[in-house]
């Protein structure tokens, strides 16, 4: 008897705005936000990044969604969509952490020093303090979805893509379907 499995999604997005254009150039990415979900049709995507669509350097922890906010101002998002299964746990665990990070948003802050430090490759950690790959990495081994050895010291977007999650959709992030 095998035990439940359920599905996370990480989402790689380049929205093409001012900031993400500057990022690309430096890292040469094809995608520099990164964010996760647990439901398939992403309408909650949870990250750290802008806290107003017309603010970039106004940033947190945010729930995100394709259609409102950042992406519904920039509809020419680019993305891709990768998927995971996981424990029916597992899923849970996640589940209940993120929820506690939307209860207690306030306490959690963007890593601005982190990512300019990691742009030189040197890691920056303060407690409740993130830039959005650097959550999510931190998040997936925290949660034992990955072993801390799958990912590098310094994560970035694109290193979601070399786990052995399933690219489930690439395309415009508004065009995403389930």
């Amino acid at each position: 008897m095998s035990a439940k499995t359920r599905n996370i999604y990480i989402v790689l997005s380049q929205t093409g705005t001012f900031p993400s254009r500057v990022i690309r150039l430096i890292t040469r990415a094809e995608y520099n936000h990164a964010s996760i979900s647990v439901k398939k049709d992403l309408s909650d995507m949870y990250s750290f990044g802008r806290l107003n669509p017309y603010n970039p350097f106004w940033a947190g922890f945010v729930v995100e969604n394709p259609k409102r906010g950042t992406f519904k101002r920039f509809p020419n998002t680019k993305a891709v969509v990768l998927e995971a299964e996981v424990s029916e746990e597992k899923y849970k665990e996640l589940e209940q952490a993120l929820g506690n990070m939307c209860a207690e948003h306030k306490k959690y802050h963007y890593n601005y020093v982190g990512l300019v430090l990691a742009s030189c490759n040197i890691r920056r950690k303060k407690d409740r303090c993130y830039f959005c790959s650097e959550f999510i990495g931190d998040l997936l081994v925290k949660h034992d979805i990955v072993s801390k050895d799958e990912l590098p010291e310094i994560v970035r977007p694109m290193n979601f893509t070399e786990l052995k999650f399933q690219q489930i959709y690439k395309g415009k992030l508004v065009d995403y379907k389930v």
